[in-house]
């Protein structure tokens, strides 16, 4: 299996690079850099120990790509960081998160067509699509309302909502639909951050996009519902004071008919 030896440390040198660069080019501030560093060291972490969890030797191509896209978000995250405390260089946010969110098409593809798609670059590329989303939302919070947020912070619920609902942390099947509405999220909210919309038109659209997210969300979480694991029946005599446990007698009247060998039941 081919795999091309990038780790997550020459992300973190890349990343201050391209930081370095908007530096120059723009002039972002201290807090800019700091939320770019932070960042970028926060993915470094992550992915370094998701590869040492997943047992991998390195990067798969697709995961480069992925990890390319992910240096562009941090450079997203410095612009809209520094744009809290002055407008941010609109025509550069928009310019890097397209181009974060055209690579969202050719990672998934570059890794099946190279045999090298893993669970760990799935779960990569969609944690960094749920976080462009959120960053995005953040971005336009100030001039549309704090409802936008909604968009990006509905996948974190939903992990959070898995540690008290164990349920919920099932294995989806694969939807295509579900990546449909994922890039729609990132389209509609680039498109709102380019401020070509009036506000009232960006608000229709986010809210748009935010339907079809609810209804993705709320389809699978029914799926999980509806195959989630039985509850084990009670014992009787469970909690009593000095006696012993036995199992609930099962009632001969609903017992099966044993059928004969060579029958169909």
């Amino acid at each position: 299996m081919f795999r091309v030896q990038r780790g997550p440390i020459t992300g973190l040198v890349v990343q201050f690079v391209v930081l370095a660069g908007l530096h120059a080019a723009v002039g972002i501030g201290p807090a800019g850099w700091c939320a770019g560093l932070a960042y970028g060291i926060v993915v470094c972490a992550l992915l370094a120990r998701g590869l040492r969890r997943a047992g991998a030797a390195g990067l798969g191509p697709g995961d480069v790509v992925t990890l390319g896209r992910a240096v562009l978000v941090g450079a997203v995250t410095a612009l809209v960081v520094d744009g809290f405390g002055g407008a941010a260089p609109v025509p550069l946010l928009v310019g890097l998160t397209a181009v974060a969110l055209l690579l969202d098409a050719v990672d998934g593809q570059v890794a099946r067509r190279t045999g090298t798609a893993s669970a760990l670059g799935a779960r990569f590329d969609m944690e960094v699509d749920a976080y462009l989303i959120l960053l995005l939302g953040a971005h336009l919070a100030p001039t549309l309302g704090g409802w936008v947020l909604a968009m990006g912070a509905m996948r974190y619920a939903f992990v959070a909502a898995g540690w008290a609902l164990p349920w919920l942390r099932g294995t989806l099947p694969p939807r295509r639909w579900r990546k449909v509405v994922a890039a729609a999220q990132g389209v509609a909210l680039a498109a709102a951050s380019a401020g070509v919309l009036s506000p009232a038109a960006a608000s229709v659209l986010l809210a748009g996009a935010l339907v079809l997210l609810v209804e993705s969300f709320g389809r699978d979480v029914g799926w999980l519902w509806r195959r989630r694991p039985a509850r084990p029946r009670p014992v009787i005599g469970a909690g009593r004071r000095g006696g012993r446990a036995h199992p609930a007698r099962p009632d001969p009247s609903t017992e099966p008919t044993p059928v004969p060998p060579g029958v169909s039941a």
